[in-house]
């Protein structure tokens, strides 16, 4: 098992680039929508004795974590349990309105997918949980035993682009009927049984793709993503910035498509004299194409290998 000491200091994705967009500053505040193990907010406190930072997170046993790191900030750091889609009412509750700055770092913590209980990871066998709130229902053992087939293969094409969604979901449907899928490695198994064994020349594990769906359709990621842009976006000061890292296809077109329509002007067609649709231009989009990490960096944390930064600043 991971030592608290190192969890704790393992190194933030992409964490370079996104403190120098955030451009921590004398009387900004800095929201940090997923803060995780506190790798991101603490290069962020770092970077500027003047900034403060607002740490949001489902996660409780990440959260205990970051408050531990963090501590020495004293007062510039407050941290806070909930979810970022949520980061309106949060930042009522504490008496802020606008702040100068918002980070999500999307996807599932090296903390959670190296602790087996968490069920995030089939590496090693654990209970099928998956959840990142964990006060949260249904667990994926929950969601597996209670999806309709159309629902598995649903879910298994939209969130994992599984080529064999049908194939799997039969075998989960027919496995569940003589006792429930109760661990990480069971599902594993039953999905190994049931794609063809051409499937196992592929890079990633044949497995890869069902953990991936089941875990956003448990979580809601997609859903808390898109309500999660638009309520960060409405709390951004003018001039402010909102960051984006997603790891994986899914996310990075649902943060692309918010900035585009965010950074389009007037849609009215060009023979109308005045402007009928009201649409202003309300992000100056900062990454022309997203920003990925260096040669350097996935050699020293392979996890960073699939992730995408994308930035823009509110100009309205």
């Amino acid at each position: 098992m991971t030592s608290m000491g190192e969890r704790a200091f393992h190194r933030p994705v992409l964490c370079e680039e996104a403190v120098r967009f955030l451009a921590p500053g004398e009387g900004k505040t800095i929201v940090d929508g997923t803060v995780g193990l506190g790798g991101h907010a603490e290069a962020i406190l770092r970077a500027d004795p003047g900034v403060r930072l607002i740490g949001i997170d489902r996660d409780e046993d990440a959260l205990a974590i970051a408050a531990d790191r963090l501590a020495p900030f004293g007062d510039r750091v407050r941290l806070i349990y909930g979810n970022y889609r949520d980061i309106g009412r949060l930042l009522d509750e504490i008496g802020i309105g606008k702040v100068d700055g918002v980070l999500l770092d999307l996807g599932v913590s090296s903390f959670q997918l190296n602790e087996p209980e968490r069920g995030f990871s089939f590496r090693e066998d654990g209970p099928l949980d998956m959840r990142m709130d964990r006060s949260q229902r249904p667990t994926a053992a929950e969601w597996l035993a209670a999806a309709s087939l159309e629902e598995i293969v649903d879910a298994l094409r939209r969130f994992g682009e599984e080529r064999y969604a049908l194939r799997i979901a039969r075998a989960l449907v027919a496995e569940r009927r003589r006792r429930p899928i109760a661990t990480t490695g069971e599902l594993r198994r039953i999905v190994h049984r049931a794609v063809p064994a051409r499937y196992f020349a592929q890079p990633i594990d044949p497995a890869t793709r069902t953990f991936q769906a089941i875990r956003i359709a448990v979580n809601r990621e997609l859903e808390n993503l898109s309500d999660g842009l638009s309520a960060s976006f409405e709390r951004l000061t003018l001039g402010g910035v909102l960051v984006v890292i997603s790891f994986h296809s899914l996310e990075d077109r649902i943060v692309k498509r918010f900035l585009r329509e965010k950074a389009e002007p007037c849609t009215c067609p060009p023979d109308i004299p005045e402007c009928q649709c009201g649409k202003r231009v309300e992000v100056r989009i900062l990454t022309r194409k997203p920003i990925v990490p260096s040669a350097a960096e996935i050699e020293e944390n392979p996890r960073a290998r699939s992730a995408k930064l994308r930035a823009g600043e509110k100009v309205v």
